[in-house]
């Protein structure tokens, strides 16, 4: 006879809480000695070719308040459009742009703050060149799985008009949750999790 196993039920889903600041960025959490600096916090040196710029990202929830306990990463080509990565067949790129950053968002403001430069264009998979952009991964309190989404620049507009994936955003009036806005030297951003300004967001 077949034993019910009707006590054995699912767990509960269980978010990334607040160990993902104390094992993906110890030092921001007063957590010295595991390394000298916490991983991807510098992007670039005195020698890393391209136009700098600051990245200045908040993560709103639905009542348009920021969260102060996220984490986000962020991905992106150098200034001729080439990822640091094993995988780039492309050509070399810059030894003096690492190409991957992870900052949390500030305790106090909700504000993730990026030093990185502005990327080059990459061609999609059809070969055409893509707007140039930066992608985002985003944890917190209340996310079971990270967030993927893109950050494109509101001084690109030709190469936005032009770029295939925003155009295969199937409510064109959703691509603006893409488009970061530039103020002199920093290009500010803000993720909204719900609501009518929802972030278009993609399958990881």
């Amino acid at each position: 006879m077949a034993q019910s196993l009707d006590r054995l039920r699912e767990s509960p889903s269980q978010t990334a809480g607040p160990y993902v600041h104390i094992g993906l960025t110890p030092n921001f959490c007063g957590i010295g000695g595991v390394y000298p600096s916490d991983l991807g916090a510098t992007m670039v040196n005195d020698k890393t070719k391209g136009e700098r710029i600051g990245l200045r990202i908040r993560v709103l929830d639905g009542t348009g308040t920021p969260l102060k306990d996220a984490l986000i990463e962020i991905w992106q080509a150098d200034a001729d459009g080439l990822y640091n990565s094993p995988a780039e067949l492309r050509g070399a790129a810059d030894p003096n742009f690492f190409g991957w950053g992870r900052r949390p968002t500030d305790m106090d403001t909700g504000l993730c703050t990026f030093d990185t430069i502005k990327p080059g264009r990459v061609p999609s998979n059809d070969g055409r060149l893509m707007a140039p952009h930066i992608t985002l991964w985003i944890v917190a309190r209340g996310i079971n799985l990270g967030l993927h989404t893109r950050l494109y620049f509101s001084d690109e507009e030709k190469a936005n008009a032009g770029d295939s994936i925003l155009a295969r955003i199937e409510h064109r009036v959703r691509v603006p949750t893409l488009i970061a806005e530039r103020n002199g030297d920093t290009y500010v951003f803000d993720v909204h999790l719900q609501g009518e300004k929802e972030t278009v967001f993609f399958d990881s």
